[in-house]
Protein backbone atom coordinates (compact mmCIF):
# COMPACT_ATOMS: atom_id res chain seq x y z
CA UNK A 1 0.00 0.00 0.00
CA UNK A 2 1.45 3.59 -1.01
CA UNK A 3 0.26 7.20 -0.13
CA UNK A 4 1.81 8.04 -3.75
CA UNK A 5 -1.09 8.50 -6.33
CA UNK A 6 -1.49 12.19 -7.11
CA UNK A 7 0.90 14.78 -7.94
CA UNK A 8 4.43 13.85 -8.04
CA UNK A 9 6.31 16.52 -6.11
CA UNK A 10 10.40 17.03 -7.58
CA UNK A 11 12.11 18.10 -4.46
CA UNK A 12 15.52 17.52 -6.19
CA UNK A 13 18.21 20.39 -7.21
CA UNK A 14 17.20 20.74 -10.89
CA UNK A 15 15.36 20.42 -12.95
CA UNK A 16 12.83 21.69 -10.14
CA UNK A 17 9.32 22.17 -10.74
CA UNK A 18 8.16 23.96 -13.96
CA UNK A 19 5.36 26.75 -12.88
CA UNK A 20 1.78 25.82 -15.34
CA UNK A 21 2.30 29.70 -16.36
CA UNK A 22 5.66 28.70 -17.96
CA UNK A 23 3.84 25.41 -19.32
CA UNK A 24 0.95 27.43 -20.48
CA UNK A 25 3.39 29.82 -22.30
CA UNK A 26 5.14 27.10 -24.21
CA UNK A 27 1.90 25.44 -25.71
CA UNK A 28 1.35 27.33 -28.79
CA UNK A 29 2.16 27.44 -32.55
CA UNK A 30 5.82 28.33 -33.71
CA UNK A 31 6.43 31.76 -34.99
CA UNK A 32 8.43 33.39 -37.88
CA UNK A 33 12.19 33.22 -36.58
CA UNK A 34 12.94 36.40 -38.45
CA UNK A 35 11.08 39.18 -37.44
CA UNK A 36 7.99 40.52 -35.08
CA UNK A 37 6.75 39.16 -31.89
CA UNK A 38 10.15 36.64 -31.55
CA UNK A 39 12.31 39.50 -32.17
CA UNK A 40 10.69 41.47 -29.65
CA UNK A 41 10.86 38.26 -27.48
CA UNK A 42 14.68 37.63 -27.67
CA UNK A 43 14.98 41.76 -26.78
CA UNK A 44 12.66 41.76 -23.37
CA UNK A 45 14.65 38.51 -22.12
CA UNK A 46 18.18 39.90 -23.14
CA UNK A 47 17.40 43.12 -21.17
CA UNK A 48 15.75 40.78 -17.92
CA UNK A 49 18.45 38.93 -18.24
CA UNK A 50 21.04 41.60 -17.54
CA UNK A 51 18.66 42.76 -15.03
CA UNK A 52 19.00 39.38 -12.78
CA UNK A 53 22.64 39.61 -13.32
CA UNK A 54 22.94 42.84 -12.29
CA UNK A 55 25.08 43.67 -15.32
CA UNK A 56 25.40 46.55 -17.62
CA UNK A 57 27.41 43.71 -19.50
CA UNK A 58 25.79 41.61 -22.85
CA UNK A 59 23.85 38.48 -22.22
CA UNK A 60 23.65 35.75 -24.08
CA UNK A 61 21.25 32.90 -25.11
CA UNK A 62 22.12 29.60 -25.90
CA UNK A 63 20.47 26.47 -26.93
CA UNK A 64 22.68 24.59 -24.53
CA UNK A 65 22.55 23.24 -20.84
CA UNK A 66 25.36 24.88 -18.37
CA UNK A 67 27.87 22.53 -19.69
CA UNK A 68 27.60 24.87 -22.71
CA UNK A 69 27.66 28.07 -20.89
CA UNK A 70 30.87 26.54 -19.13
CA UNK A 71 32.17 26.27 -22.94
CA UNK A 72 31.25 29.79 -24.15
CA UNK A 73 32.70 31.34 -21.04
CA UNK A 74 36.48 29.33 -22.29
CA UNK A 75 36.57 29.55 -25.21
CA UNK A 76 35.41 33.15 -25.83
CA UNK A 77 38.36 34.44 -23.41
CA UNK A 78 40.98 32.22 -23.29
CA UNK A 79 43.90 30.76 -25.81
CA UNK A 80 45.28 27.26 -26.10
CA UNK A 81 48.16 26.69 -22.97
CA UNK A 82 46.17 29.30 -21.07
CA UNK A 83 46.29 28.13 -17.53
CA UNK A 84 43.44 28.23 -15.54
CA UNK A 85 42.61 28.12 -11.81
CA UNK A 86 39.57 26.41 -10.41
CA UNK A 87 38.14 26.95 -6.83
CA UNK A 88 37.00 23.54 -5.24
CA UNK A 89 34.39 23.54 -2.96
CA UNK A 90 32.38 20.41 -4.24
CA UNK A 91 31.74 19.15 -6.88
CA UNK A 92 30.54 22.07 -9.75
CA UNK A 93 33.87 24.16 -10.91
CA UNK A 94 35.89 21.07 -10.98
CA UNK A 95 34.03 19.82 -13.79
CA UNK A 96 33.82 23.19 -15.24
CA UNK A 97 37.56 23.21 -15.22
CA UNK A 98 37.54 19.87 -16.66
CA UNK A 99 36.36 21.36 -19.76
CA UNK A 100 39.15 23.43 -20.88
CA UNK A 101 41.42 20.32 -21.13
CA UNK A 102 40.55 18.86 -24.38
CA UNK A 103 40.67 22.98 -26.33
CA UNK A 104 44.34 22.57 -24.51
CA UNK A 105 43.54 24.70 -21.27
CA UNK A 106 46.24 23.89 -18.52
CA UNK A 107 43.84 22.98 -15.32
CA UNK A 108 44.96 23.82 -11.84
CA UNK A 109 42.97 23.32 -8.95
CA UNK A 110 43.23 25.05 -5.67
CA UNK A 111 41.66 21.89 -3.55
CA UNK A 112 38.73 22.53 -0.53
CA UNK A 113 36.75 20.96 1.66
CA UNK A 114 33.12 19.59 0.32
CA UNK A 115 32.19 20.72 3.04
CA UNK A 116 32.97 24.42 3.47
CA UNK A 117 33.38 27.34 1.11
CA UNK A 118 36.44 28.17 -0.40
CA UNK A 119 39.23 29.40 1.75
CA UNK A 120 40.26 32.86 0.41
CA UNK A 121 43.54 33.40 2.48
CA UNK A 122 44.65 30.30 0.39
CA UNK A 123 43.65 31.85 -2.91
CA UNK A 124 45.17 34.98 -2.06
CA UNK A 125 48.22 33.15 -1.31
CA UNK A 126 48.49 31.48 -4.65
CA UNK A 127 47.97 33.82 -7.21
CA UNK A 128 50.48 35.84 -5.46
CA UNK A 129 53.14 33.11 -5.83
CA UNK A 130 51.97 33.33 -9.51
CA UNK A 131 54.43 35.93 -10.52
CA UNK A 132 53.95 35.84 -14.06
CA UNK A 133 50.43 35.48 -13.95
CA UNK A 134 50.01 32.69 -15.79
CA UNK A 135 46.97 32.07 -14.69
CA UNK A 136 44.58 33.62 -17.17
CA UNK A 137 41.23 32.96 -15.25
CA UNK A 138 39.26 32.07 -12.09
CA UNK A 139 36.97 29.42 -11.59
CA UNK A 140 33.94 29.12 -8.98
CA UNK A 141 30.57 28.55 -8.48
CA UNK A 142 28.06 30.47 -6.06
CA UNK A 143 26.36 27.76 -4.50
CA UNK A 144 27.53 23.81 -5.31
CA UNK A 145 24.49 22.20 -5.74
CA UNK A 146 26.58 18.34 -4.74
CA UNK A 147 27.80 20.23 -1.37
CA UNK A 148 25.50 22.98 -0.42
CA UNK A 149 27.70 25.29 -0.15
CA UNK A 150 27.59 29.12 -0.51
CA UNK A 151 30.67 30.75 -1.83
CA UNK A 152 31.14 34.11 -0.96
CA UNK A 153 31.72 36.22 -4.05
CA UNK A 154 32.85 39.85 -3.14
CA UNK A 155 35.25 38.20 -0.53
CA UNK A 156 36.66 36.14 -3.34
CA UNK A 157 37.03 39.07 -5.01
CA UNK A 158 38.97 40.79 -2.32
CA UNK A 159 40.89 37.80 -2.13
CA UNK A 160 42.01 38.24 -5.70
CA UNK A 161 42.39 41.85 -5.82
CA UNK A 162 44.82 41.66 -2.38
CA UNK A 163 47.19 39.55 -4.51
CA UNK A 164 47.03 42.04 -7.41
CA UNK A 165 46.48 39.68 -9.96
CA UNK A 166 44.54 40.03 -13.50
CA UNK A 167 43.05 36.92 -14.03
CA UNK A 168 39.23 37.42 -14.86
CA UNK A 169 36.90 35.92 -12.40
CA UNK A 170 33.99 33.41 -13.71
CA UNK A 171 31.47 32.81 -12.01
CA UNK A 172 28.70 29.46 -12.00
CA UNK A 173 25.52 31.01 -10.80
CA UNK A 174 23.14 27.93 -12.22
CA UNK A 175 22.38 27.08 -8.62
CA UNK A 176 21.99 30.78 -7.31
CA UNK A 177 20.97 33.21 -9.78
CA UNK A 178 17.08 33.47 -8.54
CA UNK A 179 17.49 32.42 -5.68
CA UNK A 180 19.39 34.57 -3.60
CA UNK A 181 21.35 37.65 -4.34
CA UNK A 182 24.46 38.22 -7.06
CA UNK A 183 25.42 41.60 -8.17
CA UNK A 184 27.76 40.73 -11.08
CA UNK A 185 29.06 44.71 -11.67
CA UNK A 186 29.43 45.46 -7.94
CA UNK A 187 31.12 42.66 -7.19
CA UNK A 188 33.78 42.84 -10.10
CA UNK A 189 32.54 39.46 -11.87
CA UNK A 190 34.03 39.31 -15.34
CA UNK A 191 32.06 36.60 -16.87
CA UNK A 192 28.82 35.03 -15.16
CA UNK A 193 26.39 32.11 -16.30
CA UNK A 194 23.56 29.96 -15.18
CA UNK A 195 20.88 27.83 -16.55
CA UNK A 196 17.29 27.60 -17.33
CA UNK A 197 16.28 24.70 -14.65
CA UNK A 198 17.14 26.06 -10.85
CA UNK A 199 16.23 29.15 -9.85
CA UNK A 200 14.91 30.31 -13.40
CA UNK A 201 11.96 27.45 -13.33
CA UNK A 202 12.11 26.50 -16.59
CA UNK A 203 12.81 23.37 -18.13
CA UNK A 204 16.51 22.68 -18.93
CA UNK A 205 17.91 23.42 -22.56
CA UNK A 206 18.82 26.42 -21.74
CA UNK A 207 21.87 28.82 -20.46
CA UNK A 208 23.18 32.33 -20.39
CA UNK A 209 26.20 34.25 -20.13
CA UNK A 210 26.87 37.61 -19.20
CA UNK A 211 30.20 39.46 -20.14
CA UNK A 212 31.97 41.81 -18.32
CA UNK A 213 34.35 44.92 -19.70
CA UNK A 214 37.29 42.90 -18.76
CA UNK A 215 36.01 40.00 -20.47
CA UNK A 216 34.96 41.03 -23.73
CA UNK A 217 38.65 42.71 -23.81
CA UNK A 218 40.09 39.51 -23.80
CA UNK A 219 37.45 38.20 -25.89
CA UNK A 220 39.41 39.87 -29.04
CA UNK A 221 42.43 37.68 -28.57
CA UNK A 222 41.13 34.65 -27.78
CA UNK A 223 42.02 31.64 -29.79
CA UNK A 224 39.27 29.10 -28.67
CA UNK A 225 36.85 30.98 -30.68
CA UNK A 226 34.53 28.85 -32.32
CA UNK A 227 31.54 29.83 -34.44
CA UNK A 228 28.55 28.37 -32.09
CA UNK A 229 29.98 29.86 -28.66
CA UNK A 230 31.33 33.03 -30.34
CA UNK A 231 30.25 36.08 -28.88
CA UNK A 232 31.47 38.34 -31.60
CA UNK A 233 29.06 35.70 -34.10
CA UNK A 234 26.19 36.32 -32.08
CA UNK A 235 26.49 40.09 -32.15
CA UNK A 236 25.03 39.77 -35.78
CA UNK A 237 22.44 42.04 -37.64
CA UNK A 238 20.10 39.11 -38.27
CA UNK A 239 18.05 38.17 -35.32
CA UNK A 240 19.12 34.49 -35.93
CA UNK A 241 22.49 34.94 -35.48
CA UNK A 242 21.38 35.57 -31.58
CA UNK A 243 21.31 31.49 -31.73
CA UNK A 244 24.05 30.73 -34.55
CA UNK A 245 20.66 29.46 -36.17
CA UNK A 246 16.65 28.41 -35.35
CA UNK A 247 15.76 29.95 -32.30
CA UNK A 248 14.67 27.47 -29.52
CA UNK A 249 11.16 29.48 -30.02
CA UNK A 250 9.14 27.30 -27.53
CA UNK A 251 11.36 27.94 -24.52
CA UNK A 252 11.99 31.53 -25.11
CA UNK A 253 7.85 31.62 -24.49
CA UNK A 254 8.41 30.06 -21.17
CA UNK A 255 11.71 32.31 -20.50
CA UNK A 256 9.88 35.15 -20.88
CA UNK A 257 7.11 33.78 -18.99
CA UNK A 258 9.23 32.59 -15.89
CA UNK A 259 11.12 35.99 -16.28
CA UNK A 260 7.27 38.05 -15.40
CA UNK A 261 6.73 36.23 -12.44
CA UNK A 262 10.22 36.92 -11.21
CA UNK A 263 9.73 40.49 -11.42
CA UNK A 264 5.95 40.58 -10.79
CA UNK A 265 6.92 38.98 -7.22
CA UNK A 266 10.32 41.02 -6.95
CA UNK A 267 13.55 40.19 -6.53
CA UNK A 268 13.69 40.57 -3.22
CA UNK A 269 10.90 39.29 -2.26
CA UNK A 270 12.25 36.17 -4.70
CA UNK A 271 15.48 36.16 -2.16
CA UNK A 272 13.36 36.49 1.09
CA UNK A 273 11.12 33.46 0.15
CA UNK A 274 14.15 30.81 -1.02
CA UNK A 275 16.02 32.19 2.59
CA UNK A 276 12.70 31.67 4.52
CA UNK A 277 11.96 28.19 3.49
CA UNK A 278 15.43 27.46 3.69
CA UNK A 279 15.95 28.28 7.33
CA UNK A 280 12.60 26.34 7.67
CA UNK A 281 14.17 23.49 6.13
CA UNK A 282 17.42 23.72 7.88
CA UNK A 283 15.49 23.91 11.74
CA UNK A 284 13.88 20.48 10.17
CA UNK A 285 16.68 18.95 9.80
CA UNK A 286 18.52 20.19 12.75
CA UNK A 287 16.06 18.41 15.21
CA UNK A 288 16.18 14.97 13.71
CA UNK A 289 19.99 15.00 13.70
CA UNK A 290 20.06 16.24 17.19
CA UNK A 291 20.61 12.69 18.58
CA UNK A 292 23.82 12.06 14.99
CA UNK A 293 21.60 10.33 12.78
CA UNK A 294 22.03 12.91 10.56
CA UNK A 295 24.58 16.13 9.86
CA UNK A 296 24.62 18.92 7.52
CA UNK A 297 27.11 18.41 5.05
CA UNK A 298 28.29 22.05 5.11
CA UNK A 299 30.19 22.74 8.82
CA UNK A 300 29.52 26.62 9.13
CA UNK A 301 25.97 27.61 9.13
CA UNK A 302 26.86 30.78 7.20
CA UNK A 303 27.90 28.90 4.56
CA UNK A 304 24.99 27.09 3.62
CA UNK A 305 22.83 27.54 0.62
CA UNK A 306 19.62 29.00 0.36
CA UNK A 307 18.46 26.58 -2.39
CA UNK A 308 19.82 23.33 -1.48
CA UNK A 309 20.43 21.55 1.62
CA UNK A 310 22.66 18.58 1.66
CA UNK A 311 22.60 16.11 4.12
CA UNK A 312 24.82 13.07 5.49
CA UNK A 313 22.94 9.93 6.76
CA UNK A 314 25.58 8.66 9.26
CA UNK A 315 27.26 5.12 9.10
CA UNK A 316 24.81 2.30 9.29
CA UNK A 317 21.67 3.43 7.57
CA UNK A 318 21.12 3.43 4.27
CA UNK A 319 20.18 6.74 2.19
CA UNK A 320 18.57 4.47 -0.60
CA UNK A 321 15.78 3.17 1.83
CA UNK A 322 14.89 6.37 3.17
CA UNK A 323 15.06 7.70 -1.18
CA UNK A 324 13.04 5.33 -2.05
CA UNK A 325 10.05 5.48 1.06
CA UNK A 326 9.62 9.06 0.20
CA UNK A 327 9.26 8.70 -3.84
CA UNK A 328 7.85 5.06 -4.44
CA UNK A 329 5.57 5.36 -0.74
CA UNK A 330 4.68 8.90 -0.90
CA UNK A 331 5.63 10.37 -4.25
CA UNK A 332 8.43 12.48 -3.45
CA UNK A 333 11.60 13.07 -5.43
CA UNK A 334 14.53 13.80 -3.16
CA UNK A 335 17.91 14.29 -4.31
CA UNK A 336 20.60 11.81 -4.23
CA UNK A 337 24.11 12.73 -3.01
CA UNK A 338 26.79 12.67 -5.63
CA UNK A 339 30.28 13.35 -6.38
CA UNK A 340 32.97 12.76 -3.61
CA UNK A 341 29.45 11.72 -1.32
CA UNK A 342 27.86 9.71 -3.33
CA UNK A 343 25.69 7.00 -1.53
CA UNK A 344 26.38 8.87 1.71
CA UNK A 345 22.72 11.19 2.23
CA UNK A 346 20.42 13.01 0.54
CA UNK A 347 19.92 16.89 -1.06
CA UNK A 348 16.85 18.81 -0.12
CA UNK A 349 15.95 20.89 -2.82
CA UNK A 350 14.40 24.50 -2.19
CA UNK A 351 14.40 27.03 -4.95
CA UNK A 352 12.96 27.87 -8.14
CA UNK A 353 9.18 27.60 -8.06
CA UNK A 354 8.67 26.70 -4.25
CA UNK A 355 6.54 27.87 -1.68
CA UNK A 356 5.68 26.84 1.93
CA UNK A 357 3.20 23.55 1.60
CA UNK A 358 5.25 22.11 -1.21
CA UNK A 359 8.50 22.38 1.37
CA UNK A 360 6.71 21.32 4.69
CA UNK A 361 5.05 18.75 2.18
CA UNK A 362 8.45 17.57 1.81
CA UNK A 363 9.71 17.75 5.25
CA UNK A 364 6.57 15.86 6.34
CA UNK A 365 7.39 13.08 4.04
CA UNK A 366 10.62 12.73 5.28
CA UNK A 367 9.54 12.53 8.57
CA UNK A 368 6.72 9.99 7.93
CA UNK A 369 9.93 7.72 6.32
CA UNK A 370 11.88 8.11 9.47
CA UNK A 371 8.92 6.99 11.71
CA UNK A 372 8.20 4.17 8.72
CA UNK A 373 11.89 2.65 8.79
CA UNK A 374 12.44 3.12 12.50
CA UNK A 375 15.65 5.04 12.40
CA UNK A 376 17.01 6.67 15.63
CA UNK A 377 16.08 10.49 14.66
CA UNK A 378 14.51 12.78 16.98
CA UNK A 379 10.97 13.69 16.47
CA UNK A 380 9.54 17.27 16.07
CA UNK A 381 11.40 18.26 12.50
CA UNK A 382 8.20 18.96 10.81
CA UNK A 383 7.23 21.28 13.62
CA UNK A 384 10.04 23.11 13.92
CA UNK A 385 9.95 23.81 10.32
CA UNK A 386 6.53 25.39 11.18
CA UNK A 387 7.63 27.16 14.06
CA UNK A 388 10.11 28.63 11.93
CA UNK A 389 7.95 29.82 9.78
CA UNK A 390 5.66 31.39 11.61
CA UNK A 391 7.75 33.29 13.67
CA UNK A 392 9.42 34.54 10.12
CA UNK A 393 6.19 35.51 8.67
CA UNK A 394 4.70 37.56 10.57
CA UNK A 395 0.62 37.45 10.72
CA UNK A 396 -0.09 41.10 9.92
CA UNK A 397 2.57 41.57 7.29
CA UNK A 398 1.56 43.54 4.31
CA UNK A 399 0.45 40.60 1.03
CA UNK A 400 2.99 41.30 -1.74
Amino acid sequence: MTVSNGRDFLAIPGPTVVPDQVLSAMHRPAIDIYSGPLVATTESCLADLRRLFCTQGDAYIYAANGHGAWEAALTNTLSRGDQILVLESGRFARNWGEMGVLPGLEVVTLEGDWHAAVDCDQLTAKLVKDKAHAIKAILVVQVDTASGVVNDIPKIRAAIDRAGHPALLMVDCIASLGTMPFEMDEWGVDVTLTGSQKGLMMPPGLSFVAVGKRARERHQTANLRTRYWDWTQRDGPAHYMKYCGTPPEHMLFGLRAALDMIFDEGLNNVFERHRLLAASVRSAVSVWGADGLFDFNISNPAERADSVTTVVVNSGFDPALLLDWCEYKAGVKLGIAIGDLEGQGFRIAHMGHVNAPMVLGALGVIEAALISLQWPFRAGGVQAAAEQLGKSVSADSPVS
